[in-house]
């Protein structure tokens, strides 16, 4: 384990038991960790903790009517943070999760408003990244899962092009290499029937009809 002052080196196949809960505990504690996701690095914070989903907003300059997804270890989550869970939103999970697929639900009133940026609806994503997947299952709760970048800009593949000012503001960074790039998750809006696709990412629209026809 390779540590340049807050840069922890990670592998990204079986990260370090050490270095995760080292950036558990900081964002348990409110802290903000940048993390490896399949395609991009991510800024995660503790997602229901509204001061720290503040520091996220602060820190990518990101408009407030722009929501932020989070990522949950699995399926069993789903339920204290959304309303309900359409049939389609079950079949695309059943396809796509762990992965690359967020997938938009209902909130509970409960989520902080600041996530949802008052929409009522919250994107939600189980993530295939083993370091990903660690933090997550390290600390049993939801945690931020937007890029690490500031708002508009293009987000990041490696620590090294990663904005001096998120570099300067996050309290830790797991650096598990060169990430694969590209546009990052699919997110499909399950509010509406049928679904929307907001944004196509690694998954297909064409493999989100397929599943869905089935």
């Amino acid at each position: 384990m390779h540590e340049h002052g807050k840069i922890i080196r990670v592998d990204p196949v079986t990260p370090e038991p050490k270095a995760i809960a080292g950036a558990g505990s900081i964002i348990r504690e409110g802290g903000i960790v940048i993390f490896p996701t399949q395609c991009l690095y991510g800024i995660a914070a503790d997602a229901l903790n509204e001061k720290a989903v503040e520091k996220v907003f602060d820190i990518k300059k990101r408009p407030a009517s722009n929501p932020i997804l989070v990522l949950i270890p699995d399926q069993s989550f789903l339920e204290d943070l959304t309303e309900s869970i359409p049939e389609t939103a079950k079949k695309l999970m059943k396809a796509f999760w762990p992965g690359g697929l967020t997938l938009v639900c209902r909130a509970k009133p409960t989520v902080p408003k600041r996530l949802t940026a008052g929409l009522g609806k919250l994107g939600i994503r189980v993530p295939a990244h083993p370091a990903a997947k660690a933090l997550v299952d390290f600390l049993g709760a939801p945690i931020t899962g937007t890029s690490a970048n500031i708002s508009g800009k293009p987000g990041c593949d490696r620590i090294s092009s990663l904005d001096p000012a998120i570099f300067e503001t996050s309290d830790l960074i797991l650096d598990a290499g060169i990430l694969k790039g590209g546009i990052g998750s699919t997110i499909v809006d399950a509010t509406v029937f049928p679904v929307h696709i907001i944004r196509e990412g690694i998954i297909s629209q064409h493999q989100i009809h397929r599943i869905l026809a089935n």
